[in-house]
């Protein structure tokens, strides 16, 4: 039986930039780094977010991007201070998705591996009731 989710790995072309983006956006706390080790395919990081263990292997980025992502909890107060920092890295933000009101708001951004973040401010429940309420 799943007891809840295990870890998520992020194939990357520069370990140090994407721990920099780990760190600085998400506020991840570095916990392993293999240096020129290989135990696994490649060179890797584990880094804690909030009690999720990110790792991040060396490797060829992703051909395109697509929506497909991962979404972070983040409370209102601190969205304008993430989509700053996104900015000051130089990420490329993604316009979102037209929301209707009390379903929270997101940033969406990619890092250099064409990989999608989403910065989302609010909750399943929330969505749900104002999905229930209707247009």
């Amino acid at each position: 039986m799943i007891e809840g989710l295990s870890h998520m790995t992020f194939i990357v072309s520069d370990l140090d930039r994407m721990e920099e983006i780990l760190t600085r956006v998400l506020g991840a706390r570095k916990v392993y780094d293999s240096g020129d080790a290989t135990f696994s395919l490649s060179k890797e990081r584990f880094f804690d977010v909030a009690g999720l263990w990110i790792a991040t292997m060396e490797g060829e980025p992703l051909p395109s991007r697509t929506y497909n992502h991962i979404a972070f909890k983040i409370s209102d107060d601190a969205y304008d201070d993430r989509l700053q920092e996104i900015k000051a890295l130089g990420l490329e933000v993604r316009e979102g998705r037209s929301r209707v009101d009390g379903e929270g708001r997101s940033i969406y951004f990619y890092d250099h591996d064409n990989h999608m973040f989403e910065l989302h401010t609010g909750t399943l429940d929330e969505r749900l009731r104002r999905y229930a309420e209707g247009n």
